[in-house]
């Protein structure tokens, strides 16, 4: 329980450093840009990869910087491209998708295991049934209704994320960006 407290409080302090801040803005740019490029298939079924860099913001700053990386993203992607009718609790799951995220990459091995089971995780729990439920409150349908379709497309689209969000994660270590950011980071708090 100590080492789950922990990785809150190191997140939060990551969220003071001006640094912090200017990679998040940086990777908010990243994915407002990929926003604008999503496969909508009707109402209630949107494919786009503008998750990537919440989940890189989560891997490198933790679950609190991730979860408010995550909600003001949301919010901001919302103001700039509104597609269909605001709602708080769609927002809420975005929050609680970086959270998850942030839990299970910050600060530990990025393994092909551990993205296919946070993957899984965040896309049944988050994706299919929350934002499920919140699309059946928001559009009155029937909750039954609309999870075959949602459950199908992310079934479908776990394994190409994963392996899509993995692949990123090595080619920027490789590349050395993340040490450089992380070097950055510790040269901030000295």
């Amino acid at each position: 329980m100590k080492k789950f407290v922990t990785l809150f409080t190191d997140s939060y302090r990551e969220l003071k450093s001006v640094r912090t801040i200017t990679t998040a803005a940086m990777f908010g740019a990243v994915a407002i840009v990929l926003s604008m490029f999503s496969i909508n298939m009707g109402s209630y079924i949107r494919i786009s990869f503008a998750s990537l860099p919440n989940e890189l913001v989560a891997y490198l700053f933790g679950p609190v910087v991730g979860g408010l990386f995550s909600g003001s993203m949301d919010v901001l992607k919302y103001l700039l491209k509104p597609m269909g009718a605001f709602f708080p609790g769609l927002t809420m799951v975005t929050v609680l998708a970086g959270i998850m995220y942030g839990c299970m990459f910050y600060k530990k091995p990025i393994t092909l295991s551990r993205v296919l089971v946070t993957k899984f995780l965040v896309m049944l729990v988050c994706n299919v049934i929350l934002n499920t439920i919140c699309l059946s409150i928001l559009y009155g349908k029937g909750f039954m209704v609309l999870l075959p379709a949602r459950a199908l497309k992310n079934l479908v689209m776990w394994p190409i994320d994963s392996m899509i969000f993995y692949s990123m994660v090595r080619a920027l270590d490789t590349m050395g960006v993340f040490k450089t950011i992380r070097k950055a980071q510790t040269a901030g708090t000295k």
